[in-house]
């Protein structure tokens, strides 16, 4: 809960910053709205702090609004505002991580999915978001995603389950798409993807999901999260029994290139 106070009156805070230099440029809200490509409602609800502004608006306001860079300076915070309070650490980690190892066992990681198969995850919540709700969800859930062009690029690489893949969330088309995805990430030197089958009789991810991650100062770190509740674990010998079991279960999966052959094969199947 104090996280979540936190971020709303982060939000708060930039939705005054934002309004002062809007009536210091003598402009209304509408005037604002028209030069940035947002609704003078949007623009009501961010200087009220309801509404999480993306990135795109905050760098179109910074210019408009000759901030000078103040609102840009906000862009980090804003975005760590879109997501629950309980996953803000590990965020912050994996956007500068070294590495970033993922074993999931119930839906593809955010890491890795489409805005469409992002989006068919927050409609399926129940209880049932808010459509706002929806959409800055999907919009945080793919800005993850620039950690793929990180420089250095992070060592990432991500065990799946079978049967998440054959799972159509959200439809065949949505399906399609998201194992296309898969495929073209696949190709990246940084990214290697496994699948781990279902027939597999030894699979020693029989605990559930988890992400390993190597920030770039410190040492590396899990993150579990279940039932809207993540938790950051920093011992030592807890996270070392984690890695080890991922050593395990990427034995246990396909190779890389075995892996991308069955993805290949699934889309043929659709």
């Amino acid at each position: 809960m104090a996280g979540t106070e936190k971020a709303s009156a982060f939000l708060r805070g930039f939705g005054r910053q934002l309004k002062v230099l809007r009536e210091t440029a003598g402009l209304t809200q509408a005037e604002l709205g028209l030069r940035v490509g947002y609704s003078a409602d949007q623009i009501a609800s961010v200087e009220c702090g309801r509404r999480i502004p993306k990135p795109d608006l905050i760098d179109k306001a910074d210019e408009v609004l000759s901030a000078r860079g103040i609102l840009k300076a906000m862009k980090e915070q804003c975005a760590l505002a879109h997501y629950p309070a309980f996953f803000r650490d590990a965020a912050q980690i994996e956007a500068e991580a070294l590495e970033v190892h993922v074993y999931d066992t119930h839906v593809i990681n955010g890491l890795l999915q489409t805005d469409d198969y992002a989006h068919a995850m927050f409609t399926l919540r129940r209880p049932r978001l808010g459509q706002e709700v929806i959409e800055q969800g999907v919009i945080a859930r793919i800005a993850r995603q620039t950690v793929f062009s990180a420089n250095p690029a992070p060592v990432m690489s991500f065990v799946i389950e079978e049967s998440v893949l054959r799972k159509p969330y959200g439809g065949k088309k949505v399906q399609r798409g998201q194992l296309e995805h898969l495929l073209l990430i696949g190709e990246n030197r940084n990214v290697e993807i496994q699948v781990m089958p279902t027939a597999r009789e030894d699979n020693a991810g029989i605990d559930g999901p988890f992400t390993l991650m190597v920030p770039k100062k410190g040492e590396q770190v899990a993150y579990l999260e279940a039932q809207g509740r993540g938790i950051l674990i920093t011992d030592r010998e807890e996270v070392r029994a984690i890695a080890v079991r991922y050593g395990v279960i990427r034995a246990q999966a396909l190779n890389p290139r075995e892996s991308l052959d069955l993805i290949e094969g699934m889309l043929g199947e659709l």
